[in-house]
């Protein structure tokens, strides 16, 4: 297993490096939040659950945990992807080795130990349990249940643990780059007394990203967008700077053709 090498150089290094990609490939990156999502007990750690549907999704975890939370993030990366790019052990990844299962149970206990370590941040680990990339409307969704196993060892040594769901969507609307949509609802605070087990926790996951995918997809087709934040605004595209290059062609042209007739007697 490769373990956590934190390095606040290469965190910092890479939420430059995130937010420039962003910029370069995306029109905007824009955020839905609940109320409760930011207003978490910082005393007591959180399981971030996603679906896992593009590359990207590597690269807007660092950037919510910079601009949303304080927290101290940490991320679990399937091991064959973690060994092409060691660089996130970094920023807080460690792997998961699918290939062999008698692997499992120290990853999960080491998962559990980095969300109940004493520390001034919150502690936070984001999961993808499809535990590959699928379709955006893939369904029904089948999780593993890491991330429910995670928070039954976590509740062996605290009271409480948060999960939170949240889903991304890609989609071309207006502009020749897409928008990234992300999108959090309210937490779930569980409970070591009134926990049902790791297979129940799996199932609410399962129901509760599939029915907020499909929550997010609406707002986009119906364009209700105005409650969204946005985190990153893309730099200019083509068709962007095209317009701009006419208003001013335009406008100077408007100009010539003014001044043209104040010259007349």
């Amino acid at each position: 297993m490769l373990k956590v090498r934190r390095s606040r150089l290469y965190t910092l290094w890479f939420s430059w490096y995130s937010r420039r990609q962003f910029r370069r490939y995306f029109n905007s990156v824009r955020v839905f939040m609940q109320p409760g999502v930011q207003e978490m007990d910082l005393r007591t750690p959180v399981i971030f659950y996603a679906n896992h549907a593009y590359w990207w999704d590597g690269f807007w975890s660092p950037l919510c945990t910079d601009q949303l939370f304080h927290q101290r993030l940490h991320i679990i990366i399937e091991l064959e992807q973690l060994q092409k790019h060691r660089f996130f052990t970094r920023i807080g990844a460690f792997s998961l080795d699918r290939s062999r299962p008698k692997s499992w149970p120290s990853t999960l206990r080491y998962a559990a130990e980095l969300l109940t370590d004493d520390n001034e941040r919150q502690n936070a680990l984001w999961i993808f349990p499809q535990g590959k990339i699928e379709h955006v409307d893939q369904r029904p969704l089948v999780f593993f249940k890491g991330a429910a196993s995670i928070a039954s060892r976590v509740l062996e040594k605290i009271p409480q643990v948060y999960v939170v769901s949240i889903v991304s969507r890609i989609e071309y609307l207006e502009e020749q780059k897409p928008e990234l949509f992300l999108s959090f609802r309210k937490p779930l605070l569980v409970s070591g007394k009134e926990y049902a087990g790791a297979d129940d926790l799996t199932a609410y996951m399962q129901m509760m990203t599939e029915s907020h995918l499909d929550e997010l997809s609406e707002k986009i087709r119906i364009r209700k967008l105005d409650g969204a934040v946005t985190l990153v605004k893309g730099s200019a595209s083509v068709n962007r700077r095209s317009e701009a290059l006419r208003r001013f062609m335009c406008r100077d042209s408007g100009k010539k053709v003014i001044g043209s007739f104040r010259k007349k007697p």
